[in-house]
């Protein structure tokens, strides 16, 4: 009995123990529960949320890039990548319908019928969940392939994925590619960036938005609500000073002569005198297969020995320090001069030019006749020569947007490197380095009475129908180059190299307008041993009234064809010049005193034609206008007239309005 009783005692220790034990386990559950939900649950609610719930970035709209005509010069446009998940599709609703699917593919996309079927079935079969419908569509393709059977259905039943992705198109193609650029990340993790897209791409990218996405079945994410968190920013547009038409006409023109000289590379710049704003740029490199493309962008990145196109600033730097006048006898010789017993300056004349005037040592291009007038008058002091040269500004950076300009390179007597071959050769532009567009902005300015423009690429910056986020004005980098004597007389000289029949440049001489410049054949020695040649040609025109200057150069032309840049790359020059020419506006001969209001004759007296406006005060002009019936709005407060939105030779009875502009 007593052993009865201890244990059934023992049974109710165990069971008041597993029942404690319960209810503690069950209190310290609750209890966890409790904090759990209290302080906790927002932190197992977002790894919730992580798993289901995520932002997704939404790309913005790039901004466009635009020419002087807002013309694109690029944009983004949406294209479609679409794919296929063969599982959510019965083999049913697959047999019957799969037949006029591949049709309306191979329609689409161009691909043959039968491949497409073929690769269609193998899907289905091998139970794909990503097969590639078709890459790259427009919208419009893309709503075709959308409407075919079985792909017409919900994704969660049809089994089609569309991905949109905004893609870079350039209307030109590859004409001024180099130019108008791009941002490129590579497989290796390179981020490249190119010309105008690469030099504005933080303002052309604008912001990205937030859409808040919830995942659902298949792994497919959809969205939460119907609006955007937060919504992109578009991209500011970038409007350049590229002329579509000088752009067409400069690369056709260099891409005829690269073919036919079988040249290397060449480049051809073109730049508005007044203003620096580059109208067209242009970078041909030739590939293995003998075609060119928009390699490189020489014309910004390539720096290299310039040679006779730097006599111009060689003339400059010895007329400004009075060293020499323009009438000046230099006596050239035979046309060779020895330096140390084994380094020899030749003139391309056999036996010389005997004794010539200063003048035309530039004009026939005399490389003999050139280092005496350096050699011999800053042999004792170089230091004013070359000090002369960086009061120019040749020595520095223009500093544009552009990413990649090269550093020109202007040796001074205290470089460790200096030696007594170091003046003559710099005389006829060897020993230094310079760009192209280095050398075009110091010959703009000989064309702009001497007044150093920066390059310039963008007018503004902004949105369309908005107020513009910055507005680029022309910026001068040198005020005055040299005097208005240094000045005069290096632009006859320059006049005279295309003029006169012994300029180097006669070759190119025409009647409908004059050009002024100068030829450029610069020898390149390489590794080989084999030499090559630069050909430029560097100048503007129209001579008397400089509107466009330019340079063309050409490396390494098929030496056998022609190497000079009177042969290779002054014709180009011509060309170019010649079509631009003709799209000018010509001014009509106008006697200003017809357009006073106290003269006798009025507008209409003048051949029925508007004439040139700009220059004339606005109260004497706006009186005749309006007495026949033209409505005139006048923009700014004071000045004369500095534009006219009527260009001159217009009929007057199909003018209504004119807007002037004041300067």
């Amino acid at each position: 009995m007593l052993l009865m009783n201890d244990f059934n005692k023992n049974i109710n220790i165990r069971t008041y123990f597993i029942g404690v034990s319960i209810l503690v386990f069950a209190i310290i559950l609750i209890g966890k529960l409790f904090y759990i939900q209290t302080y906790e649950g927002q932190k197992f609610k977002d790894i919730a949320n992580k798993r289901t719930l995520k932002n997704v970035a939404v790309k913005p709209i790039r901004g466009n890039i635009y020419s002087d005509d807002q013309s694109l010069l690029a944009t983004s446009v949406s294209r479609y990548d679409l794919h296929w998940d063969s599982k959510v599709v019965s083999d049913e609703n697959f047999q019957k319908n799969k037949q006029k699917i591949a049709e309306g593919i191979s329609e689409v996309t161009k691909r043959n019928f039968i491949k497409v079927l073929n690769s269609l079935e193998n899907a289905k079969d091998k139970s794909s969940r990503y097969w590639l419908v078709a890459k790259n569509l427009t919208y419009s393709d893309q709503q075709k392939i959308k409407a075919l059977p079985i792909f017409n259905l919900p994704s969660y039943q049809g089994g089609l994925r569309i991905q949109q992705q905004l893609k870079r198109e350039k209307p030109l193609g590859k004409i001024a590619e180099r130019t108008i650029g791009y941002e490129r990340l590579d497989s290796d993790g390179t981020f490249f960036r190119v010309g105008l897209e690469g030099a504005f791409g933080t303002l052309l990218k604008g912001k990205e938005g937030i859409r808040l996405k919830r995942k659902i079945a298949n792994g497919q994410w959809k969205s939460v609500n119907n609006t955007n968190e937060k919504e992109p920013t578009e991209g500011f547009d970038l409007y350049t000073t590229i002329n579509i038409n000088f752009q067409d006409i400069a690369h056709n023109a260099l891409l005829n002569q690269l073919e036919k000289f079988e040249a290397d590379h060449g480049s051809v710049i073109i730049m508005e005198v007044k203003t620096g704003s580059i109208k067209a740029i242009v970078n041909l490199g030739v590939t293995s297969k003998g075609k060119y493309f928009e390699k490189l962008n020489y014309a910004v990145g390539e720096s290299h020995e310039p040679g006779s196109t730097f006599k111009l600033m060689s003339m400059v730097a010895a007329l400004e320090d009075k060293v020499i006048k323009p009438s000046d006898l230099i006596d050239t010789g035979n046309g060779e001069i020895l330096f140390f017993g084994k380094h020899k300056v030749r003139d391309s004349r056999k036996g010389g030019y005997g004794k010539i005037s200063v003048s035309k040592v530039f004009e026939v291009s005399s490389n003999t006749g050139m280092v005496k007038i350096i050699n011999d008058n800053y042999k004792n002091n170089p230091e004013n020569f070359v000090d002369r040269l960086y009061n120019m500004r040749l020595h520095k950076i223009l500093d544009i947007p552009i990413i990649g300009e090269a550093r020109p390179k202007i040796p001074y007597p205290s470089d460790p490197d200096w030696d007594g071959l170091d003046l003559p050769w710099m005389a006829f532009g060897y020993g230094v380095s310079i760009t192209p567009l280095q050398t075009l902005t110091f010959y703009n300015a000989i064309a702009n009475n001497g007044v150093m423009i920066k390059p310039k690429f963008i007018h503004k910056i902004g949105r369309l129908g908005a107020k513009p986020h910055k507005t680029y004005k022309s910026e001068i980098l040198n005020p005055s180059i040299c005097s208005k004597e240094t000045l005069n007389a290096v632009q006859e000289m320059m006049f005279n190299v295309v003029e006169k029949k012994w300029g180097t440049a006669n070759n190119i001489k025409d009647e409908m307008f004059s050009i002024a410049g100068k030829t450029g054949t610069c020898q390149i020695d390489y590794t080989t041993n084999s030499i090559e040649y630069i050909s430029s040609f560097v100048g503007y025109f129209p001579a008397d009234k400089p509107k466009y200057s330019c340079i063309v150069l050409i490396h390494k032309p098929n030496k056998l064809k022609g190497y000079y840049g009177s042969i290779v790359a002054a014709p180009v020059f011509k060309q170019i010049a010649k079509k631009i020419y003709s799209a000018i506006p010509k001014e009509i001969p106008v006697n200003l005193k017809d357009l006073k209001s106290n003269s006798t004759n009025s507008l209409l007296t003048i051949k029925n034609k508007l004439p040139n406006l700009v220059g004339l005060e606005p109260m004497d002009v706006i009186v005749e206008l309006e007495k026949i019936g033209i409505s005139v709005k006048i923009y700014g407060k004071s000045g004369k007239i500095s534009n006219q939105s009527v260009p001159p030779g217009t009929l007057l009875s199909k003018i209504e309005s004119i807007i002037l502009e004041l300067s």
